[in-house]
This record gives structure tokens, sequence and C-alpha cells, in this order.
């Protein structure tokens, strides 16, 4: 409902008065509120505007450049907005002006009859996938505002469940979920940090459905292959000392553990083998997005491995690739790769 709208409804009077008054209060508790509610609906922000800004063509009376100014920055047309949501909601428009910890406890109770509101304390598996998603996309949002920078610490449970609108046990779940993603760093009896490598911020979001839902694993599988033949390919080009000093401690690692037939050490190297790779090749965006479905895959593979025969078969393959690596040959390392990571598909069950 737009400004006009909510004039002939009350009346110019009674609606000037209203901005008044309304104009009066703190800003950052309107901007804050504003985008509580808008998380417990569930909405985007383009799906908000469609909601509760539609002009008399259906179309969007606002831009969502407009409207994410307003809950990062407030701006002149914020009690339009909050007049039109409380209108369409049936809500007292007051209520965006108390402060931001009472007006996330008042919102289950003011959104009780609307189905798009997520539940408090809801933490089913398909609410804690939202969630993160949520969370990711909170945690993005002040890093571009310079809220956040990597290393800082973040709030605590208790202040995010009341900005999330969920229970705490929701909150503590979502966040081992973005730890394992490598997104965050929980410290037990610290706190909880953003990590140092504050881009996962920025390339997590592009497949993070895909690293939550377990039917989806021969995607995440097949995305993985394509990065790594490029990143062999890349990091026969590698002119980095220190990488490929990592490149060389982790074979000889992996040597030990073949000759011993360690298995579980070997698993380990195997996947430090490739993420050392992905770093070698000098793509930040290629070497993060391994680092990430790799730290998934310890947690959901098993692996199919039965025999030193198999060992033996890895070794050999990993051999082959690093030593095309040690010989610039971009083109060799990349099809050994790929004919390693073929013959690998067989090796490994994934639950």
């Amino acid at each position: 409902m737009t400004i006009c709208c909510l004039a002939v409804k009350y009346g110019r009077a009674a609606y000037l008065e209203m901005e008044r008054y309304m104009t009066g209060m703190n800003p950052a508790n309107k901007k804050e509120n504003l985008r509580l509610l808008r998380n417990a609906l569930r909405l985007t922000q383009k799906e908000f505007i469609e909601r509760f800004l539609p002009s008399g063509d259906k179309k969007p009376s606002m831009s969502i450049a407009t409207y994410s100014n307003l809950e990062s920055k407030d701006g002149a047309r914020m009690n339009e907005v909050i007049f039109a949501v409380s209108e369409s909601l049936g809500i007292d428009s007051m209520l965006f002006s108390i402060p931001p910890e009472e007006f996330a406890e008042k919102l289950p109770v003011l959104l009780s009859d609307d189905p798009s509101a997520d539940p408090v304390g809801n933490t089913k598996k398909g609410s804690i996938n939202h969630l993160v998603n949520r969370l990711t996309m909170y945690f993005a949002e002040q890093i571009f505002e310079k809220r956040l920078k990597k290393g800082d610490k973040i709030e605590s449970d208790r202040v995010l469940a009341s900005k999330m609108n969920v229970g705490r046990s929701a909150i503590r779940e979502a966040l081992k979920v973005l730890e394992v993603l490598g997104m965050i760093d929980i410290r037990p009896g610290q706190g909880t940090y953003i990590s140092n490598h504050e881009a996962s911020f920025f390339i997590v979001p592009l497949s993070w459905s895909l690293f939550l839902n377990g039917s989806q694993i021969d995607s995440i599988v097949e995305v993985r292959n394509l990065l790594e033949v490029k990143a062999a390919y890349l990091a026969a080009g590698c002119m980095d000392e220190e990488n490929m000093g990592k490149l060389y401690e982790i074979s000889h690692r992996l040597h030990k553990a073949y000759v011993e037939k360690d298995f579980k050490e070997f698993l380990n190297q195997d996947l430090e083998f490739h993420i050392c790779i992905a770093e070698c090749s000098g793509n930040p965006v290629i070497y993060s997005m391994i680092q990430t479905i790799s730290n998934l895959m310890r947690h959901v593979s098993g692996s199919g491995m039965v025999d030193e025969w198999q060992l033996r078969d890895i070794y050999d393959e990993h051999q082959k690739v690093y030593g095309l690596i040690l010989a610039k040959d971009a083109k060799g390392a990349s099809d050994a790769m790929r004919e390693h990571l073929e013959k690998s598909t067989g090796r490994y069950n994934y639950r």
C-alpha cells in the first residue's frame, strides 16, 4: 500500500500525524525490526516487496536497491513500508519502534496466523537447512556493510536466536553446519568467529543447498571433479615455492602411510593432497570450493576400499598426477587427474 493509499484510508491529517510520530522513533530499531520480520516470514527482499508493496498494476512500487538501503541504513520511505506492512498483517505500526529483542519475542504472536512464518524452536531438517541459508545471508550482509570482517566474533546464540526468531538449539545446530563448511570458527569457551577465510561467505551460498541435501551427493562429486581437473591443470604452472613445498610434504606422508598400510592416515593425506593441488592452482575460488566440498565429504563419505591392491592403485595414480605437475605438463596432469577421479568413483560409497 503506497503513501497515497494510506493517506486516503486514514485521512491525510491522521496519516501525517502518524508519520511525524514514527519519524521521531529510533531508526536503528525500525530497520532492524523490519529485517527481523522479513526473516521470520522467510521472504527474500524481492518477495517482501512483491507481497507488501505492490502498485496498482501488481508491479513492485519500490526497487530492491531502495528497500535494501532501508534495511541497512534507514531512509525517507521507511515509514511508508512500515505502514504498508502493518496494514497488511493487521499489527500496530508502533511496534517497529520497540527494541529488537522485544520485537523478536512478540513475532510468534504477531505472525501466529501467517503460514509462512517460521515457528520458534522448529529444528526439523528442512528448517535447519533454511536457517543455515538465512544465517549465511545475514553474515554476508554484515560483511558487505563492513559491520563484520574476517576473524571478528559474532553475536551469541541467544542474540542470533532472537534475531532469527528461532530457538537457541536450532541456532547452535545451524552454526555447526556453517563450521563444517569452513565459514565460521567455533571456539569452546571463547565464542564463535567469522572464518579468517571470509571469502567463504560469498562462495558457499552459491552451492549451500547441495551441501545440505544428501540426495545430491552425486551432483557434488560431479562439481568437485570438474574443479579438480582444472586445478591440476593450473597447478602445473605453479610458481609458489611454499605451496609446492606443501605438496611435496603431503606426498611424502602419503608414501609413508602407503608403505605402513595405514589406511586411515592414507585417506586423510589423500584429501590433503587434493586440497593442496587446488591451493597450488592459484585460483582462490577453486581452492575454497574444493576445500569446502572436501570438508563435507569427510562427514558424509565412507571408504569402499577393501584391500591393499586398491591402496596401491590410488597411490600410483597420485604419483602420476604429482609427477606431471612437477614436470609442468598441464595437459598431462589434468588428464591424469581425470583418470584418477573416474577410477575413484567406484571405490567410495556415499551415505
